[in-house]
């Protein structure tokens, strides 16, 4: 049984920093892209941002130049550093990988969520 766990999310002041981590556990295999995605309340899920095992990033516009994805895949665990956050990144954080491998075939596995709260 694969299981994402994050952590690193709370409350904190607007133009302040949080760091998100995920580690993943029960796999036996290495993760392709790792992401993190994000939904606020009363919105769709979104894709905040994604690491290819290549070290490819990419980055929804809102975020790029503030938040920064990291990631060892070999341990299967991804990291999104958030700075100068605004009240919009309030949401839900989810952890999250996709992909295709000969053991399982496809996946799509995700984390519980962790909140992050940005006050003004």
């Amino acid at each position: 049984q694969v299981q994402l766990v994050e952590s690193g999310g709370g409350l904190v002041q607007a133009g302040g920093s949080l760091r998100l981590s995920c580690a993943a556990s029960g796999s036996r295999f290495s993760f392709d892209t790792m992401a993190w995605y994000r939904q606020a309340p009363g919105k769709q899920r979104e894709l905040v941002a994604d690491v290819s095992r290549g070290d490819i990033k990419n980055y929804v516009d809102s975020v790029r130049g503030r938040f920064t994805i990291s990631s060892d895949h070999a341990k299967n665990t991804v990291y999104l550093q958030m700075n100068s956050l605004k009240r919009e990144d309030t949401a839900v954080y989810y952890c999250n990988s996709q992909g295709w491998h000969p053991l399982v075939g496809d996946y799509d596995y995700w984390g519980q969520g962790t909140h992050v709260t940005v006050s003004s």
